[in-house]
């Protein structure tokens, strides 16, 4: 048993929890599969980022766009059903928000492919929000 503890740590899996935490586990489980979903929305939504960068770099337009940004926190608080209160989910869509302007300034520089090591845009500025605190 112990090997077999062994070989899934090595396989990047978390080691197995004992019988009374069943059920933490359960909710874990579903949680990871959300988060398989939220990668793969995370990944169609900068999809189409990338491609209004390449639109807006045909059209010569600017990457930021405030009024749409606004519109978006506005719409998504105010839509919120909960149990994340509406700042919660503004702070979420800011950072989402953040990345997809970030993705969208590279394809308008022509550079589809973000750079590993590329810093996301600085907290704080336009959409942007301060990421310094616990998560």
């Amino acid at each position: 048993m112990a090997q077999e503890r062994d070989v899934t740590a090595a396989a990047g899996a978390p080691p197995s929890p004992p019988a009374e935490h069943a059920e933490i586990e359960q909710w874990r489980r579903r949680i990871d599969l959300i988060d398989g979903q939220l990668m793969s929305l995370l990944n169609s939504r900068s999809a189409c980022a990338v491609e209004i960068g390449r639109i807006k770099r045909r059209l010569g337009l600017p990457v930021y766009s405030p009024e749409r940004e606004a519109w978006i926190l506005e719409r998504v608080m105010r839509d919120n059903p909960g149990p994340l209160d509406p700042m919660a989910v503004r702070r979420v869509f800011e950072r989402v928000i953040d990345e997809s302007r970030r993705l969208e300034r590279l394809a308008a520089e022509g550079r589809e492919k973000p750079e590993a090591a590329e810093a996301p845009e600085t907290p704080g500025g336009p959409g942007g929000v301060d990421t310094t605190e616990g998560d």
